[in-house]
């Protein structure tokens, strides 16, 4: 079933307790879903700590990686002490290994990489290392790769929580009709994504309680090839679906796109993930099932409480962070991690992400939702 992680819940949450790393909920002023989010300081190294260089994979296929893990990391890592270049790849792996190279050149300590793919991560981590730099792998871990840490969510966890979703939404419907439109092939989330969504569909589908119509996964996780690719299978279907495995919030939109097209959207359960705004937006219309919140802001300040303690060269320190492990199965070893707890969020619960901050109720209260909003205390 892929990396799987050992001790989850309240002892994850002990553990992170007893790091000292203060895991809230709520940060003033980063709740933004928009690129540029990091203010002045998120971007460049200016400040007078210990420097470490971050690099973010794109901006295309979800807006949490401009509008929520730039600024939080820049806060996270900044509070360690350090001084964060923080910079994004936009899809170009050429561009990830430049970054890399400036980063390593300029001397930081410490280098954080959220990656395209595990070979483009695994290539920049191994120059890293050579020059006797720490790699922590933030948000994906690099398959055959050489990082010292890994720093996630529960990644399978977060598929299931699409496939309990989906089955939830759909309901007492036996032989409801699904198709699933997966994350890219290169990407070892997307892999996590998907096993644990059959943790849940498997079953369904081998007792007949649900029938898939095809599963395909969309390079680069590019939304618009994710609605197309989903309009050719439902056209190659008449027309036909009741159900949609869409990976993420951005892919979730593409689909939701086509559905009104046909005059299906909102008779169509689709799934999600990021709690982005227009993702929850969708939800309050009714043209989206479910998303699933990953509080963003922990996973920053995890990834800078390791950086903080390997520029210190205080691996122990680190180690007591990192208390699980996730199976690197392509390089055969275990790699120290930590794992967060993600959360399934359905129309009722939209309200929990706007009460931790991440999201602005004006981002997703309009026209449309409005009633919604109102009805759910949204405001």
């Amino acid at each position: 079933m892929g990396a799987r992680n050992t001790g989850r819940g309240p002892r994850l949450r002990r553990a992170v307790a007893a790091a000292g790393l203060g895991l809230l909920l709520a940060v003033a002023g980063c709740g933004q879903n928009s690129a540029g989010g990091g203010g002045e300081a998120a971007g460049g190294g200016s400040g007078g700590g210990v420097k470490v260089g971050v690099i973010l994979p794109e901006t295309d296929s979800s807006a949490r990686w401009e509008g929520f893990d730039k600024p939080m990391l820049d806060k996270a890592l900044r509070a360690q002490g350090m001084d964060p270049d923080i910079q994004n790849a936009q899809g170009d792996e050429q561009k990830f290994s430049t970054l890399a190279d400036g980063m390593i050149s300029s001397g930081v300590k410490v280098m954080i990489i959220a990656s395209i793919s595990s070979d483009g991560g695994t290539a920049v981590a191994q120059k890293a290392k050579a020059q006797g730099i720490p790699v922590i792998d933030y948000d994906r871990l690099n398959l055959g790769g050489v990082s010292d840490y890994y720093v996630s969510f529960d990644n399978e966890k977060v598929g299931a929580l699409q496939g309990e979703g989906l089955v939830q939404g759909i309901g007492n419907k036996p032989g409801a009709q699904v198709i699933e439109i997966e994350g890219a092939p290169t990407d070892n989330n997307a892999t996590l994504f998907y096993n644990g969504q059959q943790t849940v569909l498997k079953p369904k589908y081998e007792s007949g309680a649900l029938k898939l119509v095809q599963s395909q996964k969309i390079d680069k996780w590019d939304n618009q090839v994710g609605g197309t690719t989903f309009e050719q299978i439902l056209t190659g279907n008449g027309g036909k679906v009741d159900g949609v495995v869409a990976a993420n919030d951005g892919l979730a939109g593409a689909i939701v796109t086509v559905l009104a097209k046909y005059g299906l959207n909102g008779k169509v359960v689709v799934t999600g993930q990021d709690a982005t705004a227009d993702g929850l937006a969708a939800i309050l219309r009714g043209d989206q099932y479910m998303t699933v919140f990953k509080p963003i802001e922990q996973e920053a300040e995890a990834a800078a409480k390791l950086a903080g303690d390997l520029a210190k060269g205080d691996t122990a320190a680190a180690d007591g962070v990192a208390t699980q492990t996730v199976k690197d199965p392509k390089g055969n070893r275990d790699v120290k991690s930590v794992l967060l707890e993600p959360q399934l969020i359905t129309k009722d619960s939209v309200k929990k992400v706007t009460d931790a901050g991440y999201v602005k109720a004006s981002e997703i209260c309009n026209t449309e939702t409005q009633a919604a909003c109102t009805q759910l205390g949204i405001k």
